[in-house]
Order: structure tokens, then C-alpha cells, then sequence
């Protein structure tokens, strides 16, 4: 199992980002703050108002 895995390792091409290359988030950027916790609670909020609406009328 371990050599399967090695080999997917292998298959990376050079000079590509790879997950361990991720930061973590940072909450002090304004962008940060805005993609990666407003927007996400924005888009759900607009849903839930969307399908109660959609409800409404159906």
C-alpha cells in the first residue's frame, strides 16, 4: 500500500504547488476575512431566504 502511495507521490511535476505548500489563514487580511468567512455565511443566508421564498410560492 505504501509503494502505491509513494508513486502517486512520484507523479507531482515539479514547480507545482502541493497541499503541504497551503498557509494557513490568515484572520488579520481584510480579503482573507471577507472570501473566507462573510462570503460563505452570506451565501447560506441567501439560500435559506431563497428556498423559503420558493416555498412560499410553490
Amino acid at each position: 500500500m505504501l509503494n502505491i502511495i509513494h508513486l502517486f507521490l512520484i507523479q507531482l511535476p515539479p514547480g507545482t504547488q502541493n497541499p503541504d505548500d497551503n498557509n494557513p489563514i490568515d484572520i488579520t487580511s481584510l480579503f482573507d476575512v471577507l472570501v473566507f468567512i462573510i462570503l460563505p455565511i452570506l451565501m447560506i443566508v441567501f439560500y435559506v431566504i431563497w428556498r423559503r421564498q420558493k416555498r412560499k410560492f410553490s
